[in-house]
Parts: C-alpha cells; structure tokens; sequence
C-alpha cells in the first residue's frame, strides 16, 4: 500500500474506534466475494474476533435476501445498499466498502447517500481505485487488478482493523 493509503488506513481505525465509543455503528458492503468477506468483518465485530468482549456494533448490509430482492425488484439494483444506508445510517457512523474492481453502481450510489447523511466513507479497492474513490472520503488502494489478490488483502487488512478495534475497546 502506499504511504496515502495506510494514512487512511489509520483514520479508518481512529475513526470506528471514536465512533463505536459514540455508540455508531460501522456499516461493511460489497458484491460477491466482498459480500463474504463483508459479513464475515461484521460478524467479527459483532460476535467477537479473538476475546470475549462486549459487542461491538457493526452490520454488513448483504444479509437480508428479502431488503436486498425488494428494493433490486421496486427500484433497482444499483440502490440494494444506498436504500438501506437511507433507512440505517447515521451521522457518526463509518460506511465501508469493500471492491475489486472499484466500478460497481451500486457501492457508488451507497457513497452519495452516505456522503449526505455526514458518514464516513472508505473503501478497501483495487483496480488503482475504480470510480469509486471520486466519491469516498478516504479510500484504501490495494495496488492489483487481479480479483483474488485484492480479495485476499481486503480480507487481511479487515482482519487487522477487527484486531485493533477489538484491543482498543
């Protein structure tokens, strides 16, 4: 990562451990594989990672097969995470969006919403970025094209800010 990056990786710590401590939640999404990898952070937070600990608030908004086939059957695909950020998010919270190729409409649009109701953006991507960064506060470039490569990073770089977050609180 570059030295831009592993600033921003740093807020990112400072900011969710700031706002789990103001009772925020962070908010994981991501399609396919960063869906995974999404729940999988979440639940670390929420359940707990390596010690038994009060839970933390954290939700991946890829679990609920009815919210996400509703809102891609009445609007559209491209507002399956933006209309549960409308719903859940809220000022203080941390919105992250895991991505490989950094292009997906649907994490865009997630971005704009949050961006209006004052949350925090990052985003864990390759592909130097995608469109992606034009609208996240603070992105996370992993430096590949390659899928399984970036997947493999998110994940790893997931698993540190659950490992710090859990040893700061």
């Amino acid at each position: 990562l570059k030295h831009a990056d592993l600033n921003n990786f740093n807020l990112l710590l400072k900011f969710s451990i700031d706002s789990i401590k103001k009772n925020k939640k962070i908010i994981f999404f991501g399609n396919g594989g960063s869906a995974a990898d999404s729940q999988h952070l979440a639940t670390e937070l929420t359940v707990r990672f390596k010690k038994n600990r009060k839970a933390i608030p954290a939700i991946a908004l890829t679990t609920d097969g009815s919210v996400l086939t509703a809102i891609g059957n009445d609007f559209k695909f491209d507002k399956i995470f933006s209309r549960q950020i409308e719903a859940l998010g809220n000022r203080g919270d941390i919105c992250i969006a895991l991505t490989t190729s950094g292009n997906s409409k649907n994490l865009i649009e997630a971005m704009k919403v949050a961006k209006k109701k004052k949350i925090l953006t990052f985003c864990f991507s390759g592909n130097n970025g995608g469109k992606i960064k034009k609208y996240t506060q603070y992105p996370i470039i992993i430096p590949s094209k390659d899928t399984d490569k970036i997947q493999v990073i998110e994940l790893f770089l997931g698993q540190v800010l659950c490992g710090l977050i859990e040893n700061s609180i």
